[in-house]
Formats: structure tokens, sequence, C-alpha cells
């Protein structure tokens, strides 16, 4: 992003003196790794690992209206949530294309809360903005991006809730998707049990100003427990064994949430809401192509975004590509997401993956890609 000013996190004083690696992630200099990718992965699969995720945004909906003007926004349904839950939902165009995929909070009878990605921070707001005032004026809510204000971390990880109770203890009685308001430092914490790790973790928001000391007070909490700082590197390789969905990737304005596999996030029985026709059509018709999980099958070099799929039935034939590749540390090989023609989207079908410019044998797989023994 040369000549543009990348943004910071109130965090950003504390990964330098850590020795992080800082790259421009989504227009902000975000910590790529601290002591090494495979490292902090690991600490996330057997004991905890501390993220900064103060780049995503906070959007704030209050008013009698608020519950109904989300619902015809968003694919999932909002009304099936009580207070204190939470659900991973998805804001399309009327043709079904995906905006973004995000987190939808009710925290109060009438007060919702919605948890969207850096990159489409204000491209989602606008389009939220414009919906308002184009078809739902008639509505009673009051709307704010709070995003400026707040700092969120995750904290994820089999150990992140003996952590965590050292300074939540309330925290460690949520159960998945469950959200708090609770009171760090005399300042309000919203605190969820949720992650993009396939980890038990808690993702916590709170005040810029109060950001520093959490992440202090979690890390010595932690220190004993094996909890490292994890840097986005490792959000990518836990997120991809995992098999979950990255805006840029495998989500786009030009795919569905049906071609994306996320038909279970698409609640078509709930009033009409934007894009519905086209998600209802495809989910009756099908589709031509569907977002794929994928593991290497035998000694490659690591897939990567854009290396083409191949058939593996003797055709030859082109039939796709990864949207998301790397060397699983957990399993140590590697493996991707992709799409590819609907009738290579089985579990157990064997395909190809073209990487410089030799093809090497992998097969479809169940998500997650990774799962623990036991």
């Amino acid at each position: 992003m040369e000549g543009t000013q990348l943004k910071r996190t109130s965090l950003f004083d504390t990964h330098t003196s850590l020795g992080a690696r800082m790259v421009e992630f989504g227009g902000w200099e975000m910590p790529v790794l601290y002591s090494g990718i495979a490292q902090e992965h690991h600490a996330v699969r057997q004991a905890a690992g501390l993220f900064d995720i103060s780049h995503m945004g906070e959007f704030l909906f209050d008013g009698p209206d608020a519950l109904k003007f989300l619902n015809q926004l968003l694919t999932n349904d909002l009304a099936k949530l009580e207070p204190g839950q939470g659900q991973y939902t998805l804001l399309c165009q009327d043709n079904g294309g995906v905006i973004d995929d995000l987190y939808a909070y009710r925290l109060g009878d009438t007060r919702h809360l919605l948890i969207v990605n850096a990159s489409r921070l204000e491209i989602d707001w606008m389009w939220i903005k414009a919906q308002r005032n184009s078809r739902h004026k008639s509505l009673q809510l009051e709307m704010s991006d709070r995003s400026g204000g707040l700092a969120a971390m995750a904290l994820q990880g089999p150990k992140a809730a003996e952590i965590i109770a050292g300074v939540f203890p309330a925290a460690t009685e949520l159960r998945k998707n469950q959200i708090a308001e609770l009171e760090f430092s005399g300042a309000t914490a919203w605190v969820s049990r949720t992650g993009y790790t396939g980890e038990d973790g808690f993702e916590l928001v709170v005040p810029n100003g109060r950001a520093a000391a959490l992440w202090e007070q979690l890390m010595s909490l932690g220190q004993a427990l094996g909890l490292l700082p994890a840097g986005l590197g490792a959000r990518d390789t836990l997120r991809t064994e995992a098999g979950y969905s990255l805006y840029g990737h495998e989500l786009t304005s030009d795919t569905t949430p049906i071609e994306a596999a996320l038909g279970w996030a698409v609640a078509l029985d709930k009033p009409g809401f934007t894009g519905r026709e086209m998600l209802a059509a495809q989910k009756q018709d099908g589709v031509s192509r569907r977002c794929i999980a994928f593991k290497m099958t035998g000694k490659s070099a690591p897939p990567r975004e854009q290396y083409k799929i191949f058939s593996a039935d003797g055709t030859d034939r082109e039939i796709g590509e990864v949207t998301s590749g790397t060397q699983s540390p957990s399993l140590g090989c590697g493996i991707g997401l992709g799409y590819v023609e609907s009738d290579h989207a089985k579990s157990g079908i064997g395909i190809e993956i073209e990487i410089r410019n030799r093809r090497f044998p992998a097969q479809v797989v169940k998500r997650p890609i990774f799962q623990k023994p036991g």
C-alpha cells in the first residue's frame, strides 16, 4: 500500500516490544509472527495463543426494530438468538454474492453487535447505511460504528478457559457462541466464546486504552501454561486446518454462501432477506461449483492460492482453483481450500494440484481438515 498510511492498533507498541514481524493486512500494520508460525500454531493446538484482532470492526444496533432490520440484511436468523447468544452469518448482495461474513450477537432485548472483517469494514458500513436509508427508513433503531474506539483480542487453545478465569471468572461459564458484558479495569468488556482456530477460546473487546493492560495480564497468567503471542501467520494455518473461509479467498462478491458450502448459515425458512431469491434457487437447483477442503496425499511443496486443480480421473481436465493453501503444521502435509466443479466436490474424490508446473495427488476431505484424536 505505497503512499498510504497504514493504521495501527492500540497494541502496536506491545507487538514491537515483543519483536514481532509486522506486515500490511487490510490496511493495517499487523504482526505476522513473533517466535515463528509453527511454534505459535502448536501453542494454540496444545496450550494457548493470544492474537490481536483489533483491526476487526464492531457495529452496534439498538432499538425496537434493530432485529427486524438486521434480519432483512443477514442470511442467518437472528430471531433464534436469546440475549447473550451469537451466530455466524453473512451479508449478501441482491444476487447472493457475499459482501462479508461476520458474527452477530444479541446483547439484550433490542441491542445487537456485529463483528466484521477488517478489510470489509468501510464497505459493510456503507452498505448497511445505504440499506437503512433506501429501504428501511421507517424502522426505529440507532446504529453506530464503534470500531475506532475499541480493541479486540482472541485467546485460543485448550488452556484458554484456565487462563481467562484469572481475569474474567464468569467467562468460563459461557458456552460456545455465547457473549457476556463484563467489567475490566472500570470499563465494559464484551467477552464471547468464539474463535477462528478450531480450538476452544474467547474473543475479548475492550476500549483502546485498556487493551495493553488486558494483553499483559493474560500473558502473565498464561506464561506458565504455555501461552504464546500469535500472529496472522498462525491464524491462517489454524483456520485453514479448521476449514474456515477467509473473505477475499473463499468468499468474494462473486461467490454465494451456497457455493461456499455455507448453506447451514442461510435461513431460507425466515421472511425475506437480501439475496434470498438467488440462494433459494441455488439450494433447489444446485450449483456448478463448490468450495472443498483437500489434503495432499504425497510428498509435495505446499499448495498456494490460485494454483490450478485438475481431475484425477484420467480426463486431464482443469476443474477448479485453490483459494487457500498451506503446509499444515499439525498434519505435516500440504492442505487447502478451493473451488471445483460440483461433481468433484464429494469427500474421498481424488484430485491433482498443479504446483510449479507439475501435478501432485490430493484428496477431497471433510472439514475440519485437522481433527484432534479423541
